[in-house]
């Protein structure tokens, strides 16, 4: 899309109750179109395109076990309803959930959860990025 040059990327919402997500997905994304460098990042009364998104769900999931039956590794699964517009011809241009998970060990105490948090951001933020610049 040409005519496409910008993007706005306002902070995305939180529906859960998890602390510091909501600034961690939305800087993340921003780092991500930044390398990316296909679309610069701007304010939203000079932007191209609208980036928004809300975080509706983070669950966190036995993922492997033990001989013992011990969880060994939770994953943590995150889901963000993302919608990206055209605001020079006022349409959507893609609409959808995106769900993505990282894994922690339990046992290494609440730093090791925020280690997969980060793992399921990071894999989200590409993913929006991909689907926001691919086919040009």
């Amino acid at each position: 899309m040409p005519h496409i040059k910008t993007v706005a990327i306002p902070l995305f919402q939180d529906q859960t109750s998890e602390f510091g997500i909501k600034e961690e997905l939305t800087d993340q994304v921003i780092d991500e179109f930044t390398r990316d460098n296909t679309l610069r990042i701007t304010d939203r009364r000079s932007a191209d395109s609208l980036l928004e998104g809300t975080i509706i769900r983070v669950d966190d999931r036995a993922g492997a076990f033990t001989s013992a039956e011990e969880v060994e590794n939770i994953q943590i699964f995150i889901t963000v309803k993302v919608k990206y517009q055209d605001l020079k011809k006022r349409k959507t241009i893609w609409e959808e959930e995106i769900t993505q998970w990282g894994t922690f060990d339990p046992a290494e105490g609440p730093e090791s959860r925020q280690n997969g948090i980060e793992e399921a951001v990071e894999k989200i933020a590409s993913e929006i990025l991909n689907k926001s610049v691919s086919g040009w």
